[in-house]
């Protein structure tokens, strides 16, 4: 993608990710943990904006999020999923996305990788332990990022973790 194509936009462009601290984001397409207050911190911040995802991360959603448009980026051509917006790249997801302040990568991994260089903000749910899992969120050099926010939390249900909601903004 190119930086005249990312800079044409006044978008935000941000990834939001749960993350154990091993990397891990999933398992057997699906997320290795159940974190109600998670899933209620990403519909607060992505309602009423663009959600990009990968074609496997679609699936392991099933269906458009209301309140939300869907962008998919695929491989296949003649692929077309109702309720959503098809795209063949990640600068042709980004462009389909033009009208919005804040865009957000959702995954999976191979996504998160493509978009790192051209994200403005990262919100990251920081799950405080390894855990088990065959997608994994791509090494970042944390010096190229301020953390402009964090909230500590821990749960005891329906599984008992500590977590901390961190934003991170790209330093000039």
């Amino acid at each position: 993608m190119t930086n005249n194509a990312r800079r044409r936009k006044k978008s935000k462009l941000a990834i939001i990710v749960a993350m154990a601290r091993n990397h891990t984001i999933g398992i057997n397409n699906t997320l290795p943990w159940r974190i109600p207050a998670d899933l209620k911190h990403f519909k607060s911040l992505t309602m009423g904006h663009h959600l990009i995802m990968g074609r496997k991360t679609f699936d392991s959603i099933g269906k458009p999020l209301p309140g939300r448009v869907s962008v998919v980026v695929t491989r296949n051509s003649a692929l077309n999923i109702e309720g959503c917006v098809m795209a063949h790249s990640l600068e042709d997801a980004i462009n389909a996305c033009e009208d919005d302040d804040e865009i957000f990568i959702v995954g999976g991994a191979e996504l998160y990788a493509l978009a790192m260089p051209f994200v403005d903000t990262i919100y990251l749910t920081e799950i405080m332990q390894d855990v088990a899992g065959d997608a994994h969120f791509p090494e970042f050099d944390r010096t190229l990022w301020q953390e402009l926010a964090r909230e500590g939390c821990r749960q005891e249900t329906p599984q008992a973790l500590e977590y901390n909601f961190v934003t991170y903004g790209r330093k000039s």
